[in-house]
């Protein structure tokens, strides 16, 4: 019997708010690749033909912005001069140098700013994210795919999908409901399109998580058609899709975004390292259900909060998972930093399709 329902959402690579996260990674990942000490906190909005990076750095790189901008704009698809936000749209520049007293504290290895973050794992998958956002990742994942490859050459960039599971207790038992939301070229209908993001999306992504629905289960562009998509008609900034980014709602959401920032900012190293911990204990059956809670402040080298809770479903005493902890982690902003080998430009593929639970990140990392 369902006892409860639980909702996630997660948004294509060419989503508005999507752009920024990965215009302000690429500037990040072209700082650090020529100089690892580099310090980044650059954030950009898009609208209506129109383009902004506003931030502070501090590196030895020569960053051609407007270069890397509209590298990462055209990647995403938007070359239709109809949408009215391009590549070539104009872009204003206004990154400047870092602050003296904030660098002083990250040049001692200290955190960058204050905060906490928390990480989370679970059972629902195997890879130890909750079944919602995993779902909800891979169906824009497969609608970027098919766009790109030109399976169905009439979806433009830009989209949604949200997911809900139903639960008995903490076990998911199944899909709900799919909703979606594409943009497509006017010359082909809503029916069209809504079946083939069906056949072609919704259904080969629930394969592979062994569920299925209906088609009345699937609710697709809610208010009819959509044609107009990207920062024209939504604009973005940096940093605004959090929850998309983590663990889709499903525990406690950190004080600050990720991208943008290099890794002596604890909002993005910090919870890279929650997420590590949580995951090992859940993977090493210490817990069902693990969230991993750290908080530091400026400039210091240690947290000064390091918690976790599993919400009733503890294998082991908390001295034994804490014993565990200890072991697989320093969490000072060196320890981080040098556990996951984070001064090297591998940042621009975490700006879509959330932070955690791919394998390629190294704190994803199940340690033998």
């Amino acid at each position: 019997m369902i006892k409860t329902t639980f909702t996630s959402e997660s948004v294509c690579a060419g989503h508005p708010d999507k752009i920024c996260d990965q215009i302000s990674d690429a500037i990040l990942d072209a700082a650090i690749s020529v100089d690892k000490h580099s310090h980044v906190g650059v954030e950009a909005m898009v609208g209506k033909d129109f383009v902004a990076l506003v931030g502070e750095l501090k590196t030895k790189a020569k960053l051609d912005f407007k270069k890397i901008t509209k590298n990462v704009i055209k990647k995403l698809g938007y070359t239709d001069p109809e949408l009215k936000f391009t590549f070539n749209s104009p872009i204003t520049v206004k990154v400047h140098t870092q602050s003296p007293e904030i660098a002083v504290g990250v040049d001692d290895e200290g955190a960058g700013d204050q905060g906490m973050m928390f990480g989370f794992a679970c059972s629902d998958t195997k890879n130890y994210m909750p079944l919602p956002i995993s779902i909800a990742h891979r169906l824009v994942m497969k609608v970027d795919e098919i766009r790109i490859n030109k399976k169905l050459d009439y979806l433009r960039p830009d989209g949604k999908s949200q997911v809900t599971v139903g639960y008995n207790k903490f076990k998911p038992v199944s899909v709900e409901q799919i909703v979606m939301a594409v943009p497509h070229l006017k010359s082909v209908s809503i029916s069209t399109v809504k079946n083939d993001i069906f056949n072609y999306v919704v259904k080969p992504v629930l394969n592979e998580f062994g569920y299925k629905i209906t088609l009345k289960e699937f609710m697709f562009n809610g208010t009819g058609v959509w044609h107009f998509s990207g920062p024209a008609a939504d604009s973005g900034v940096t940093g605004r899709k959090i929850v998309v980014d983590s663990y889709g709602g499903m525990c406690h959401v950190g004080g600050g975004c990720f991208s943008g920032k290099d890794p002596t900012k604890v909002d993005r190293s910090g919870a890279y390292a929650a997420r590590y911990l949580a995951k090992n204990i859940v993977a090493c059956g210490l817990a069902d259900r693990c969230e991993v809670r750290l908080a530091y402040f400026i400039g210091a080298r240690k947290p000064v909060m390091q918690q976790i809770e599993t919400f009733g479903t503890a294998k082991k005493s908390f001295k034994v998972i804490n014993s565990l902890m200890t072991k697989l982690l320093d969490t000072s902003v060196k320890g981080i930093i040098d556990k996951f080998d984070l001064l090297r430009p591998i940042y621009f593929n975490t700006a879509a399709y959330g932070h955690f639970g791919r394998d390629e990140f190294p704190w994803e990392k199940i340690v033998s």
